[in-house]
């Protein structure tokens, strides 16, 4: 595609890179726990100074990482049976995927 606006051309958008992403969904939700607990004996001081809201943003991270986790194994499991059921082949009628958990 050759159109531009504001003198930038338009190109095509890459693939999406595929990556482990059970893996990174997994050891960023760990690590936002391990933070949390790690601060938590220090609430007084973080109190004291205005900055409880440093543990309390690691367990929110904690909680939204197992949020995406479960979205991110259901993706990966739908994916999958995608796969197989096209004979190998990748994606759908429409080119698309099938995304999100599979209840």
């Amino acid at each position: 595609m050759t159109g531009s606006w504001m003198g930038t051309p338009h190109r095509e958008a890459p693939e999406p890179f595929e990556g482990p992403v059970v893996g990174t969904v997994l050891g960023g939700t760990i690590i936002w726990f391990v933070l949390f607990l790690l601060q938590l004996p220090f609430y007084g001081w973080y109190s004291d100074h205005g900055h409880a809201w440093w543990i309390w943003t690691c367990l929110a991270g904690s909680g939204l990482g197992l949020i995406g986790l479960w979205y991110v194994r259901g993706r990966d499991a739908a994916i999958k049976r995608a796969a197989a059921g096209a004979g190998g082949e990748a994606g759908d009628k429409d080119g698309g995927t099938e995304t999100g958990p599979s209840l």
